[in-house]
């Protein structure tokens, strides 16, 4: 079994009252690269900055090597961090900035030189310790920067989406690179990045943020073929997630037909999600042999493959990517095997809010007060507010519903979206829509009375 090299206990932390970090539980074996992965403002780079010391929990420690090193200023953990901008020092040339943190531990000038020619070896930098570090390329200086962290012989490299500012080619050069390098040492990466290829590519294991909060922690390989729930499934490459009902053991019907799968344990009727990724659909020109029948709607050619996407026979669009191109209008057949479909269960049925009873015919909840069907309940009693996902009705403006909301996340069900909208008290609500929304949009948010559930707290 692997050692742990760090473990981070129930890390929670908030700026400005809102909280970046929820409870969050995760521990690094020696020797791994481990990958943090999510959106802007799922909480990485913080939960990157409480490791290394900039920046403090307001709950929970990390233990390094048995020790908690939660009150160690960054200076004093045997770490070192790359930094997005690289922050080489620019009036000193390669040499001097990465002999800088050597210097400074007052380390013989011969050890020195030494230790620096060793690293410029190993990041293919040994004729550039002379050079001034603004003549060099983005990748040169992000290899100096990471020669930088490497020469004090850190126990753990922590890297800041370091390869952010590179152009593509020489992104996908240094990947490979870093995967090498961290082959060659054998010390403990961890990274953060938005980019799910790069995570992909790079990563032992990757652990995927959002909101605050670890969503799935596996190998590239699990992340990627059973992603626990459908923000997973969607952020981790493309996919098709749409609404299903598990028959029974090994059957799952969506789309309007019911295809044999190899999941089991659900039970029967029960609503799930399911994912179906777009290399797994296989499109014909045959429909005889087919599962079912699509329309092609668009065929786009990427490069390595042709991205198709399709009109199924029941009303739901499908993405495809395939080697072969297909006539736009054409009717084709598609296939899906049992193995590649991916059934999830769902993280929820329906929108459920705390709210008090503040009459007869009103609640509060969401930060606001909403009209309800006439309940003999008394005033300040504390209720459970349950609202189906299609109920809710988003206005163009936030001033238009009883409480104003921001669109934070969109997931195409392959006929209808479903939304995550921030409420004005930061609580989520969900929407199911056939209107088209942007990530950002600020939102009114509506509820018919006729649509509200209400059940006291301890029913």
């Amino acid at each position: 079994m692997a050692d742990k090299i760090i473990d981070l206990v129930h890390i929670s932390k908030s700026f400005s009252g809102k909280k970046v970090l929820d409870d969050i539980n995760l521990y690094v074996n020696k020797g791994e690269f481990i990958t943090l992965l999510g959106p802007s403002g799922c909480g990485k780079t913080t939960l990157l900055r409480i490791i290394a010391g900039f920046c403090k929990p307001d709950d929970g420690c990390v233990i390094m090597d048995g020790s908690d090193i939660s009150d160690l200023p960054p200076h004093k953990r045997p770490l070192n961090t790359v930094f997005q901008r690289y922050a080489l020092f620019p009036h000193l040339d390669v040499y001097e900035n990465i002999a800088f943190g050597l210097k400074l531990a007052k380390v013989p000038a011969d050890e020195i030189e030494k230790k620096v020619k060793k690293v410029l070896k190993m990041v293919s930098m040994t004729d550039y310790e002379d050079r001034d570090v603004n003549s060099l390329s983005g990748g040169q200086q992000q290899r100096v920067a990471i020669a930088r962290a490497l020469v004090n012989e850190p126990k753990v490299l922590l890297l800041d989406e370091p390869l952010a500012a590179l152009d593509l080619k020489m992104r996908k050069d240094m990947q490979i690179e870093l995967k090498e390098m961290h082959k060659k040492l054998g010390i403990t990466f961890i990274y953060v990045t938005h980019d799910q290829e790069e995570a992909l590519t790079l990563s032992d294991t990757i652990c995927v943020l959002n909101g605050g909060k670890i969503q799935q922690i596996g190998t590239p390989t699990d992340i990627y073929n059973e992603p626990c729930n459908s923000f997973v499934a969607d952020f981790i490459g493309e996919s098709n997630i749409v609404n299903g009902t598990m028959v029974e053991d090994r059957k799952v019907s969506f789309i309007g037909h019911e295809f044999e799968c190899v999941d089991e344990g659900f039970g029967c009727d029960v609503p799930v999600d399911v994912v179906i990724r777009p290399e797994d659909i296989y499109i014909m020109n045959r429909t005889d042999a087919a599962q079912f029948t699509g329309v092609v709607k668009s065929c786009t050619f990427k490069g390595v493959h042709y991205e198709i996407f399709i009109d199924t026979d029941n009303g739901f669009e499908m993405m495809i990517q395939d080697y072969n191109a297909f006539e736009v209008g054409s009717t084709v057949g598609l296939i899906i095997k049992p193995q590649d479909i991916q059934v999830m269960k769902k993280e929820r049925l329906a929108n459920v809010f705390s709210g008090t009873i503040t009459s007869e015919t009103t609640v509060e909840m969401l930060g606001g007060e909403f009209e309800i069907p006439a309940t003999t309940l008394e005033n300040g009693t504390e209720v459970e507010v349950e609202v189906p996902f299609g109920a809710i009705d988003l206005q163009d403006h936030s001033d238009d519903g009883n409480v104003g909301g921001e669109v934070s996340f969109l997931l195409y069900k392959g006929d209808h979206y479903h939304l995550t909208v921030v409420a004005d008290n930061d609580e989520n609500v969900y929407v199911d829509t056939n209107d088209v929304w942007d990530k950002g949009d600020l939102v009114g948010i509506k509820i018919d009375p006729k649509d509200i559930v209400i059940r006291k707290k301890d029913e």
